[in-house]
């Protein structure tokens, strides 16, 4: 049994010890957008909305850099006990709160945890919240380090607007088993982005984080690049490894013991605080961030950034995408909201939207889609997409399409 504590409630599990440590869960948790919004600190980046989606709890990739190891809840017991949580029936109660809206966003799988780590060759929780979303048109996109499964690929291919990231550290092997315990390995990965490609799936390549002193030479990401444009990634997204406070000299300590960077200098280049993560130097970044763009220019594929800021003073920031940046979302596509129309069950895309709130939240116009909130680039909650649903349903918003 296992013991966790939610301030002074407690609950204990019963601790299922194959195919790895997990816990079972019945939870009843919501889909929800961004942690942040756009007011009134600057602190969003992501251009389109997102249903986030996280089935598990814990991840067996166990990457050195992973901010979940900062979470709590069900978190801190992979940190703590190397236990894994798997919600049960989490497909069944998305599918339930999808069919409650009338308008929706891209799902998200997953923003935390991999999706396609090895628990989920037992529960396929993964690939029954694609078919939820598949299933009713709706556009879902999932991010990977490990192995997509043949059942994932054939879902998505059915939607127009779903697509696949895979995150790729290195090219090189070895850094990449220092850097993480579990995940598939780098040819795999490569591989991943073949088969999406392959089956007509647009394929994203994360290089996310790069790890100052270990994987940010110009000759290796230059290789990497290359490397995944030759596959078929159409766009890469590049973020510079930002540390948690509170383990903040974890990290150097293991970065010191496994590539023989002096914990110094680290705490050297980590200088800059923001929302409670130390980031590298701001000159640092833009430089390694110029770098990227010249890279990803010469091989013919957009950039992106994910989640990089400078500091404007205080708390406000301002993010980084619009200096580097050569898509028009973050992501390398556009994917509209959808909507529901009618009494039909399958939802629809808006006409004219290219899903770029960010965007829409710097012009004086309404947005096509029909719902001012979206125009204001938010941290939306589920009750505020059935809110946008009601209000459609009542035609007191219209949107691009007619319900």
């Amino acid at each position: 049994m296992i013991t966790v504590e939610f301030g002074r409630t407690t609950k204990q599990f019963e601790v299922i010890k194959a195919p790895i440590p997990h816990i079972l869960v019945e939870s009843n948790k919501e889909l929800h957008g961004w942690w942040n919004g756009i007011e009134p600190y600057g602190n969003r980046e992501c251009t389109a909305e997102k249903l986030l989606i996280n089935p598990y709890n814990g991840c067996s990739h166990n990457c050195l850099f992973c901010y979940s190891h900062a979470l709590g809840g069900y978190f801190s017991i992979f940190r703590e006990k190397e236990v894994l949580t798997v919600f049960t029936d989490f497909d069944k109660k998305i599918a339930r709160q999808l069919d409650g809206l009338n308008v929706a966003s891209c799902g998200y799988l997953s923003p935390v945890t991999d999706p396609f780590q090895r628990i989920n060759e037992e529960y396929q929780l993964s690939e029954k919240i694609l078919k939820a979303f598949v299933g009713r048109n709706i556009p879902v996109q999932f991010t990977t380090k490990g192995r997509i499964s043949e059942r994932a690929l054939k879902i998505i291919k059915k939607q127009v607007h779903s697509f696949g990231e895979v995150s790729i550290l290195t090219m090189a092997e070895d850094k990449r088993k220092r850097l993480m315990a579990g995940g598939a390995a780098t040819d795999e990965l490569v591989r991943n982005i073949e088969r999406l490609s392959n089956y007509g799936i647009f394929a994203v390549c994360r290089i996310d984080p790069i790890i100052p002193y270990v994987t940010d030479d110009e000759a290796g990401l230059e290789a990497l690049v290359q490397k995944v444009a030759d596959a078929g990634a159409g766009h890469i997204i590049a973020s510079c490894m930002d540390i948690p406070r509170a383990f903040a000299y974890d990290i150097y300590d293991k970065l010191e013991t496994r590539f023989k960077i002096p914990r110094r200098k680290m705490a050297q280049l980590y200088t800059e605080m923001l929302s409670g993560r130390f980031h590298a130097k701001i000159e640092y970044r833009k430089k390694l961030f110029r770098t990227m763009r010249e890279i990803c220019d010469r091989n013919k594929v957009t950039l992106g950034l994910c989640m990089e800021f400078e500091s404007l003073g205080g708390k406000k920031v301002r993010g980084l995408n619009r200096a580097f940046m050569s898509s028009n979302n973050c992501e390398g596509i556009d994917i509209p909201i959808y909507v529901r129309c009618g009494d039909g069950k399958r939802f629809e895309p808006v006409k004219g939207c290219n899903g770029n709130c960010l965007n829409c939240h710097s012009l004086d116009k309404k947005p096509v889609c029909g719902v001012p909130d979206l125009k204001k680039a938010g941290a939306w909650k589920l009750r505020d997409y059935r809110r946008w649903s009601n209000l459609l349903a009542r035609k007191e918003y219209t949107s691009g399409l007619s319900l």
